[in-house]
């Protein structure tokens, strides 16, 4: 079986390559698994890795607890290697990134109106999956992140169940503060960091996570994910802030903190309080303001299918993504037309996708090829997806992400001020 390694890698003329995935795949580009360590998690073995291959980059670099979808941007880890975080095209014993097929031909790809406001794709999607909480943390909003070269980050979850058979050290997210907390309080924490757990936890609220369900979170709030593996769409960013310097026993170093600050602010505690968006923090309603259910696209179960909005909802008036999960039963076969280009992630059973196999690994080596993870060109998905469940007995279960302003049709769930619009 062909592995990663047997591939030629193009790293400039990719069009050739680029316009013979597209005949092969009837508008639609097979990618190769695109896998990501962090060096201050523990992996939750969730996400179909071989558990030989958890620390593939090295210890020294920490286990792989992500894996990216559709991914044109570039991981923020310390010692990377160059293309971490990018996923690649693979065509014909060739593989090439998608980040320099989207250069080659945008357009094409995702549509006119996101390359043309973008010059890229800007959102990816990604499951990470944790044995235990990650640090009470932010996100960065553009303005922000503006400061040091970078861009904002907002993000969503859902959390599959097909990949929360068990869930963990602890199924739990702490999400923004108490109503009623202060600015002192919080930046007393921070004077408190070197002297093991600072407390931040203290302030802030903790809510169960239920498989089949979400939240959507803006930047600027302040979040400490819980042990479900989570699917992940989010901008393109790897921006964040640690307010946590102490989880699990682990140390979080204060670079973790201020790591996307400008570095005449790394010092300057009110200015790191201030990154918070404290009203969206202390929200009383702040739950009703963020959290996903499932929603069904239309009343379709009678054809044998059903597609449902997994992410929705505006970030400050803007729709920034969107998300799907499509079930298709045995032996149906169902085309599905979408306004825009996607991402697409298989998260159980087998079946065609146009021209394309897909298939469900049950285990994954480091360097293996797989059939499970595929991207639509906006051409393909308004022309219609036709997917077909080739098993007699197993549902076909995908996940699809799109990008900014293709789904007006979504549900609305905007947070202006605390009110749910």
């Amino acid at each position: 079986m062909p592995t990663v390694k047997d591939l030629k890698t193009l790293s400039s003329n990719v069009r050739s390559a680029l316009d013979a995935a597209l005949q092969e795949g009837g508008g639609l580009l097979r990618l190769a698994p695109c896998w990501v360590p962090r060096s201050f998690l523990q992996p939750g073995k969730r996400i179909k890795l071989h558990p030989d291959d958890l620390y593939a980059f090295g210890l020294n670099r920490g286990g792989i607890d992500e894996r990216w979808f559709a991914s044109t941007t570039p991981c923020a880890n310390e010692n990377r290697t160059p293309d971490e975080g990018l996923s690649y095209v693979v065509v014909n014993g060739q593989r090439f990134t998608l980040a320099d097929a989207v250069q080659e031909a945008g357009e094409q790809l995702i549509g006119s109106a996101i390359f043309r406001k973008y010059k890229k794709w800007p959102v990816y999607s990604k499951f990470f999956d944790n044995m235990g909480p990650i640090p009470h943390h932010m996100h960065q909003n553009a303005a922000q992140a503006k400061l040091v070269g970078q861009e904002g980050k907002p993000e969503s979850y859902y959390f599959p169940p097909q990949h929360n058979n068990v869930g963990n050290n602890f199924p739990y997210t702490f999400m923004g503060f108490e109503p009623g907390t202060t600015k002192a309080q919080v930046r007393k924490c921070l004077e408190d960091w070197n002297k093991g757990d600072n407390g931040i936890l203290d302030l802030s609220k903790a809510y169960r996570l239920k498989p089949g369900s979400g939240w959507l979170i803006h930047p600027c709030i302040l979040h400490a994910p819980g042990s479900l593996c989570t699917y992940e769409p989010q901008w393109g960013s790897d921006v964040f802030g640690m307010y946590q310097s102490l989880v699990e026993g682990r140390e979080v170093p204060w670079s973790l903190l201020v790591k996307d600050m400008p570095k005449e602010k790394h010092q300057d505690l009110d200015f790191i309080v201030d990154q918070l968006d404290w009203e969206a923090n202390v929200d009383p309603h702040f739950k009703e303001n963020h959290y996903l259910e499932p929603i069904p696209v239309a009343d379709t179960k009678s054809q044998g299918y059903i597609d449902k909005w997994i992410v929705y909802g505006k970030v400050h008036g803007e729709q920034l993504f969107t998300a799907k999960e499509l079930t298709i039963e045995p032996g149906k076969k169902v085309t599905i037309k979408d306004n825009g280009a996607y991402g697409l992630i298989t998260v159980a059973g087998e079946g065609r996708m146009n021209k394309l196999r897909l298939n469900c690994p049950k285990l994954i080596r480091f360097h293996d090829l797989t059939e499970d993870e595929v991207f639509c060109t906006e051409g393909a998905a308004r022309a219609g997806v036709t997917f077909e469940n080739t098993s007699a007995t197993e549902s076909l279960v995908m996940l699809r992400y799109f990008g900014p302003e293709v789904n007006p049709d979504a549900p609305g769930l905007e947070y202006v001020g605390g009110v749910k619009l």
